[in-house]
């Protein structure tokens, strides 16, 4: 917890609460249901809520934006940002029934408020959204396949509306067939912390 007051220091103590609660509420919901392996447990403020929460040191989501997280798994990084941005809809999306229960559960004991989630591809959602986001689930040329038509025309944040993607490695390849649409912000910028050494947030202008 302690990582996440280091860099977003400017928490209400509501926030700093619900953050303080994620914890033990993974914990116990991990035994039950495995959505984080138990060696990133011991990691889980940096690896999955720190992790989550690069997206806010690239953009500030406007107050009534809709963003939606496509394959969240436990909830990640979609948790982490509905708890940051309390005035943004974030709708959590997962194939698997069992993942999708944890979120709804995590975000009842914690009282956030401002998630849904629900079992679905994302092709099968309706609506559009201001920003589609996610960790790593495919390659982010067949991921934008999936989305591009799940996004508002009219921008209302300080970023073009699209992908915010969380990626490690080096993207070069994979982002060669789109690299023109692409924007890439390394995360080491902003952490300093040896696990964001290779990991990035990609935008996608859409």
């Amino acid at each position: 917890m302690e990582l996440i007051s280091k860099y977003f220091p400017d928490l209400t103590s509501d926030q700093a609460d619900k953050f303080r609660q994620l914890e033990q509420l993974y914990i116990d919901w991990n035994n039950k249901i495995n959505v984080i392996s138990r060696k990133d447990m011991e990691h889980f403020y940096e690896r999955h809520v720190l992790h989550s929460l690069g997206i806010a040191k690239v953009i500030q989501f406007t107050p009534g934006a809709q963003v939606m997280d496509v394959g969240t798994g436990g909830g990640f990084p979609g948790v982490p940002l509905a708890i940051l941005f309390p005035d943004t809809r974030f709708l959590l999306v997962d194939s698997i029934g069992k993942k999708i229960k944890v979120v709804q559960e995590v975000a009842e004991a914690a009282g956030i408020k401002n998630i849904e989630a629900v079992k679905a591809r994302a092709e099968e959602v309706k609506g559009k959204f201001d920003f589609v986001v996610s960790r790593a689930v495919t390659t982010l040329p067949d991921f934008i396949k999936w989305v591009e038509n799940k996004i508002k025309k009219e921008s209302r944040n300080n970023m073009h509306n699209g992908i915010l993607y969380l990626k490690g490695g080096d993207l070069e390849a994979e982002l060669a067939p789109v690299k023109n649409k692409c924007q890439v912000f390394e995360l080491s910028n902003y952490f300093v912390e040896d696990f964001f050494e290779t990991k990035k947030v990609v935008h996608v202008a859409l």
